[in-house]
């Protein structure tokens, strides 16, 4: 086999892994799909009486799905720090180091085994929001460019959540690591607009990553004018996935020595 086959057949390998580990043992998975999932009834039915009202007359649940399609991406991050450790404190990583293979592959694998069942939990969190009043108009290209967009987000906090898992002494430590990114979705504008928020609020939440995110998914499935939000979301992503890409080798490296 040429040495360029060999990683991508060692990531492939570790890709399998990682989504057979997630059928086998689908806690975590479930639960970091599920919960943004029940946020979308909570909010919709319980406060989309009192905070529909702020959305210029775009029914609740059309502006409250595209903000919530990155909630899962936000929660995954944990699932992806809690098993990074979890490996590590087990030695099973020691153990593929030990093994004639491209050891890139062992955290590549992980982070495209989490795009693939974050995009799977984004699916079911648009099905749930049609079946409760969601309505786009959105062609089949503009849908393309969306998940193309969750995909981006899911991939570059994946390298986030690779890095902390590898930080973390413990997985329980690594499951409280990623809790500011947690909060971020609820702090911009995926479940009222920015300018209903009070002054040091509304500035933090028109600048923070999630809000350009928001708004290009909410202006591709709605028609809305992106703007500059588009090129913003995407580097927002690109930065995720190369400051955690960096961060995650060299600790892999340090733990490897």
């Amino acid at each position: 086999m040429s040495t360029t086959t060999a990683p991508v057949t060692d990531t492939i390998t570790m890709l399998r892994r990682n989504l057979v580990h997630a059928k086998r043992y689908p806690g975590m998975t479930i639960g970091v799909i599920v919960t943004p999932v029940l946020l979308l009834l909570l909010f919709d039915y319980i406060f989309g009486g009192a905070l529909g009202r702020s959305t210029g007359g775009v029914k609740y649940i059309d502006y409250l799905v595209p903000g919530m399609m990155l909630m899962i991406p936000a929660y995954l991050v944990a699932g992806v720090a809690v098993s990074v450790a979890s490996d590590m404190t087990k030695g099973i990583v020691n153990r593929f180091r030990a093994m004639p293979m491209s050891h890139a592959a062992i955290l590549t694998g992980q982070v495209l085994g989490t795009v693939i069942q974050g995009l799977l939990g984004v699916l079911l969190m648009v099905a749930v929001g049609v079946l409760v009043g969601f309505r786009s108009d959105a062609g089949v290209l503009a849908w393309l460019a969306a998940f193309g967009l969750v995909a981006l987000v899911i991939f570059g906090l994946a390298w986030l959540g690779v890095g902390f898992g590898l930080a973390a002494s413990t997985p329980e430590s690594a499951s409280n690591m990623p809790a500011p990114i947690l909060f971020l979705p609820f702090l911009g504008s995926g479940l009222v607009p920015t300018d209903t928020m009070p002054g040091g609020v509304r500035q933090f939440a028109e600048y923070q990553p999630f809000t350009p995110m928001t708004e290009t998914l909410r202006g591709l499935l709605h028609g809305t004018p992106i703007g500059h939000n588009g090129i913003v979301a995407i580097a927002w992503c690109a930065g995720f996935a190369v400051v955690g890409y960096v961060w995650s080798k060299r600790q892999f490296r340090r733990k490897a020595g």
